[in-house]
């Protein structure tokens, strides 16, 4: 027994799991895995934490924040995803997790997958909203084209342009289209754009454009900002970007979107020609409408002199018309006033009738008559009352206890509580009583008593 317990080799909790920690992270240093992604979740500290699973099993998931900002798409729960990471054990919990160094869709491109996300959260955002589109002028007095300078695009957009409306001014602000510094290239051109508004160096219109290319090569025009700074251009932009089949989120955002930048030039201008042509011909038919309304004009002016009436005749009609209405005028003053005298005289009558005086005189007398009543009647009021008060003092004077002492009678109080002595049961033999008289009182001792009436 004894040998056995020295033969057995006892490990901790922590020394089994250090070792069991040590032996997957050598065995599997980088793994590629595969799976969907559950219970995802992002905590303040910016890491991504989630469960990969497959039909019959399952294992915990991390990926930390400066690896997850060189993602090209937004993991989420139901995302089938391959991945690199290593395998680690967290010796607190006794539990293994991968940590993953990158993660990429699985079946789906990852800029396909995060062209179709920022597609779907700008467009829930309203920046796809048609309300938003401004409209293109007519004819530009400046165009601003954002390009590569180098290209074919910028040659056939000045080509296109300069055949259909010649000597109209050009800018050319000249950017990245394509690589890491594309984005901000443009992000930046815009601003400029933006900055010189209303001033005299502003343009009527802006034209974003290159060739064609992959989605990798179309990534600049595909991300967030440049089409925020596409959106907030205060003048009209046209995305020219690609070719027919191509789309980006810049077309989607921009206020016009050109299949082909060619196509885009010939939006943003008229042919001059066209317009000359169309220019003589209105200016002809203005001037045909002109003459013939200035003939029905004329026609109708020399029919109506003819109609019209000596203007003396109608001055002397008028006349008439005017010491016709002046007489109708004072007659209507004249019954006016007559009806208001009338009104007046009736309403002094009526108030002399009611005069306040003769009023006053009349309550005054009896006023008169009834202060008087009122003094008679006061008068007999403390007469009574006089008299009441005499015969309740008689009575009172009568009932005075001092009064009744001087008759003879006496009061007998017990000592020392002073209670009044009524019955011979209320004192005893030997006891002291105090005999109150009419004047000075008395201290007696009872002797004896007698029950006896």
């Amino acid at each position: 027994m004894n040998n056995n317990q020295t033969q057995r080799q006892i490990y901790t909790v922590s020394e089994l799991t250090s070792d069991i920690k040590l032996l997957l992270e050598e065995s599997f240093p980088f793994v590629w895995i595969s799976g969907e992604i559950s219970n995802f979740k992002i905590p303040v500290s910016g890491h991504l934490y989630f469960t990969l699973k497959d039909e019959n099993a399952q294992i915990n998931a991390v990926m930390f924040r400066g690896q997850a900002r060189n993602l090209k798409f937004d993991p989420n729960d139901g995302l089938s995803i391959v991945g690199l990471g290593r395998i680690s054990v967290y010796k607190q919990r006794g539990t293994y997790q991968i940590i993953f160094e990158h993660l990429e869709p699985k079946g789906v491109g990852a800029l396909q997958l995060s062209f179709e996300q920022l597609k779907a959260r700008l467009a829930a955002e309203g920046l796809f909203d048609e309300k938003h589109k401004k409209p293109l002028p007519f004819l530009p007095k400046k165009i601003c084209i954002i390009t590569s300078p180098t290209g074919a695009v910028i040659h056939d957009l000045l080509k296109i342009i300069n055949s259909r409306f010649p000597n109209i001014h050009i800018e050319i602000i000249p950017v990245n289209v394509q690589g890491e510094r594309a984005v901000n290239e443009i992000v930046s051109a815009f601003e400029l754009l933006n900055n010189r508004v209303k001033t005299i160096d502003s343009a009527d219109v802006a034209i974003l454009a290159r060739g064609g290319g992959s989605l990798e090569d179309l990534s600049a025009f595909n991300s967030e900002d440049v089409a925020r700074a596409v959106f907030a251009s205060e003048i009209p932009v046209i995305s020219a970007v690609g070719h027919e089949t191509d789309f980006t989120i810049a077309d989607f955002v921009a206020d016009i979107r050109a299949s082909t930048p060619s196509k885009a030039a010939e939006i943003v201008v008229p042919e001059k020609d066209e317009l000359i042509n169309k220019y003589t011909e209105l200016s002809g038919l203005l001037k045909f409408h002109i003459h013939n309304r200035i003939k029905q004009l004329k026609t109708i002016l020399e029919h109506t002199s003819k109609r019209l009436v000596d203007p003396k005749n109608k001055i002397q009609d008028l006349r008439l018309r005017i010491d016709d209405l002046f007489a109708r005028l004072v007659r209507h003053f004249d019954n006016t006033i007559q009806y208001r005298r009338e009104h007046l005289s009736w309403r002094v009558d009526k108030l002399i009738a009611n005069n306040p005086l003769i009023q006053i005189i009349k309550h005054k007398d009896v006023l008169d008559q009834h202060v008087n009543n009122l003094f008679i009647y006061i008068s007999i009021y403390l007469k009574n009352k006089n008299h009441r008060l005499r015969e309740l003092n008689a009575r009172l004077h009568n009932l005075n206890p001092a009064e009744i002492l001087k008759r003879g009678y006496s009061i007998t109080r017990t000592i020392p509580n002073a209670v009044v002595v009524v019955d011979t049961k209320d004192v005893s033999c030997g006891q002291n009583l105090e005999v109150i008289l009419a004047r000075g009182s008395l201290i007696c001792r009872v002797e004896r008593k007698s029950d006896n009436d």
